[in-house]
């Protein structure tokens, strides 16, 4: 094996949500990001997913402004952030106006490479991202939300690879959310991939959540990969990455160059381990999220989801009906036509199967999200859905077969978050803040604002 294989570091974002629901303050990690900048890193990922509804709801943090301090003290390293698509960092779809503004903003304020996925790999819905990433001069990866089903094949995966390079993306990463992808799999699909698009970089994104990461992640490499996301090794493991230290040695020793700096890796988990050890005596970071547990390659169910499951049944006193709730996932998830089990279609489908086990009986009552996606309004299911339970949810009415986004249009978001949040808002990036979560935002901002009058009373009264 010799080759060059690059790694992006993910301890900012994903390994942070992935373990603790992305609690970690920015406080915590300041000091190391001038360190970080001399790692060699391909990127890090230190934005999306969850980070920004986490900052303004639990930690009274300015998401833009903690992408700032990181670009200010990281210049040299490329930041990334994951976006879904038209969803941006929720769970509806925007307005095209908006997802434009959106990825405009972001670049300004740091972000050069731009993850963006699509929860039914429909890609009328990352189309809009796409040439907003590139107005913007930065970098946009193409994400494939993979998953094992009757209909999802190589074949398949190659065809939107295809796709995904002749709509002009930069690079091509598969991300395996749940962790269940084969090193067999990795193999067939990195080098049935790399064949098809020739020069045009292809990432791995997984999980360690079933123990197949290790042994996937260097079948891919064997087979052609260029990127590999991997975490820091005190905050890797369970539903975290594989460990960038332990990839590092493994694949240095086979003649594979990384670029990473040793000595630099190294400081950086030591950095890192005092600050988990103090969310695991705080009770933020759960061990168990730390274990491995292979069931996900029987039910395909990510780590997030099965921990969403439990929170859920425990709050309505029924843990004893969590086999029977995961057994029921399969059979709803073939009633939607195999959708990946990612955001938010794996929480919707997680709470379609616990409804479904608690009132004894299928689709006795249905969510409201799951009627709108067969109304079509989260685009293309990837096979057939069920007949009689679309007949049962549409009637006679059919499905939209078109982007939601053409199909409506209510006035302008940003008129409407100016004129809610008057004052409170000091800049576009406050706007698309309350644009985002409106209620998270606002309590943010009425808070920010009580804090600074609060300390000129202050020293008002220090001075006099």
């Amino acid at each position: 094996m010799s080759k060059q294989v690059k790694f992006t570091e993910t301890i900012l974002r994903d390994a942070n949500q992935s373990l603790m629901a992305t609690r970690m303050r920015y406080e915590d990690f300041a000091d190391i990001l001038p360190t970080m900048d001399r790692a060699g890193y391909y990127s890090v990922e230190c934005w999306g997913g969850a980070t920004f509804d986490s900052c303004l709801r639990y930690l009274q943090e300015d998401p833009w402004e903690r992408l700032r301090k990181i670009r200010k003290s990281m210049p040299n390293t490329k930041l990334q952030m994951l976006m879904r698509g038209q969803n941006l960092l929720g769970y509806k779809h925007y307005h095209d106006d908006v997802v434009e503004k959106f990825v405009e903003l972001s670049a300004k304020n740091g972000i050069d490479v731009f993850r963006i996925f699509d929860a039914l790999n429909d890609f009328r819905n990352i189309e809009t991202a796409l040439k907003a990433v590139k107005a913007n001069g930065k970098t946009a990866s193409g994400c494939i939300s993979f998953t094992q089903s009757p209909v999802h094949t190589v074949e398949k995966y190659v065809q939107m690879c295809k796709e995904l390079k002749a709509m002009g993306f930069d690079t091509i990463c598969l991300k395996d959310m749940a962790g269940t992808m084969s090193p067999s799999e990795a193999e067939h699909l990195i080098k049935g991939i790399k064949d098809a698009l020739g020069d045009t970089p292809v990432v791995l994104h997984t999980h360690s959540t079933t123990g197949m990461a290790y042994m996937t992640v260097l079948k891919a490499v064997e087979s052609g990969v260029d990127v590999i996301d991997t975490a820091t090794s005190c905050f890797s493991g369970g539903t975290s990455q594989p460990a960038t230290e332990t990839l590092f040695y493994a694949l240095e020793q086979s003649g594979v160059k990384t670029g990473l700096n040793e000595d630099v890796i190294n400081e950086v988990n030591r950095f890192f381990k005092p600050i988990k050890q103090k969310y695991i005596e705080n009770g933020t970071l759960n061990p168990t999220s730390m274990a491995t547990d292979a069931e996900a390659l029987v039910y395909k169910v990510p780590g997030g989801m099965l921990s969403n499951m439990i929170a859920n049944l425990t709050d309505m006193h029924a843990l004893d009906k969590f086999e029977q709730a995961l057994a029921e996932i399969p059979a709803v998830r073939k009633d939607l036509g195999y959708p990946p089990l990612v955001t938010p279609l794996s929480q919707m489908v997680g709470n379609q199967a616990v409804t479904n086990v608690l009132l004894g009986e299928r689709y006795k009552q249905i969510s409201k999200e799951i009627q709108n996606y067969f109304k079509g309004e989260y685009g293309i299911a990837p096979a057939p859905v069920s007949e009689a339970l679309q007949k049962r949810i549409l009637g006679d009415g059919k499905p939209v077969d078109c982007r939601i986004e053409d199909s409506k249009r209510d006035g302008s978001d940003f008129t409407q978050a100016k004129a809610a949040l008057g004052d409170l808002a000091r800049s576009e990036e406050d706007l698309m803040s309350y644009i985002c979560f409106p209620n998270q935002a606002e309590a943010f901002f009425k808070a920010r604002k009580e804090k600074e009058e609060n300390v000129v009373r202050y020293t008002i009264t220090e001075v006099n």
